[in-house]
């Protein structure tokens, strides 16, 4: 068992981390080619809605599996800067960690669109795939998908701050984390898309040259995931998150931040 007042090995989980998301955005591009690009599975499922469900159920089991997987067990998993964020507020993550996974979660993503680009040639670029890029539904202003993906992002971390306070409950955070992303993305792929992860569009939006609400998808997940601590003493009193590890933390002990 690792030493509990030993540093923070930054450097080697932010690589982790990098690993994870460009696997990740590999697998949502891929997903997203086969069930929504031409495809005979494509063909075989009918509707958006349908598509959507059979993408976030996918998506979902994936995202479990990664965090399942050695890297992830090590890391602990985030693949999400909102979610390494929140960690920090709650103070059970060092802040000095913080920006070394953003950069990290960031870049793997972009890696990871461009990879499925390589492999699955050109029917990634073309629509309706266009790299994976999200984009939410005509009617909705910038102003509604900003409050709509902070409110999104703010729910899902008060359910992750709830499963990790309770010790027993820390065995499911792999399959509530699934949950989250597969209703995210059946529930409001036609809406907002379904991000609640800026690392989930940066890079399909810098590979599609979709910029224009890319702000939105960065900033308004940190703002769900920076909101929920401030308020989570007014929620829940003096609850205490266990640790940042999105899987069973019966591996390493929780360090103490000071000792970071």
């Amino acid at each position: 068992m690792n030493d509990p007042t030993a540093p923070f090995p930054a450097f080697r989980h932010s690589a982790q981390e990098f690993l994870l998301t460009s696997v990740l955005l590999f697998g949502v591009t891929t997903i997203v080619r086969w069930v929504i690009g031409p495809s005979a599975v494509s063909d075989a499922i009918p509707g958006i809605h349908l598509k959507l469900l059979v993408v976030g159920v996918t998506v979902g089991l994936f995202v479990t599996g990664l965090i399942l997987s050695p890297p992830g067990k090590q890391s602990g998993g985030h693949m999400n800067p909102a979610i390494s964020f929140a960690m920090w507020r709650f103070g059970i993550f060092p802040g000095a960690a913080v920006a070394p996974y953003m950069v990290a979660q960031l870049a793997g993503s972009l890696l990871g669109v461009l990879a499925a680009r390589g492999v699955w040639g050109s029917a990634v670029n073309a629509p309706p795939v266009a790299y994976a890029a999200l984009q939410p539904a005509p009617r909705w202003s910038a102003m509604d998908l900003f409050l709509a993906e902070t409110a999104s992002t703010g729910v899902s971390v008060v359910l992750l701050g709830l499963f990790l306070s309770v010790h027993r409950l820390t065995r499911f955070i792999p399959y509530l984390v699934g949950l989250l992303v597969c209703l995210c993305i059946a529930v409001l792929g036609t809406s907002t898309g379904g991000s609640l992860n800026p690392a989930r569009q940066f890079g399909p939006a810098l590979a599609a040259g979709e910029f224009g609400l890319l702000w939105v998808y960065l900033l308004a997940p940190m703002a769900g995931a920076g909101l929920v601590p401030a308020v989570w003493d007014l929620l829940l009193g003096r609850r205490r998150v266990l640790a940042h590890q999105l899987h069973d933390a019966d591996g390493p002990p929780l360090r103490n931040p000071a000792t970071w």
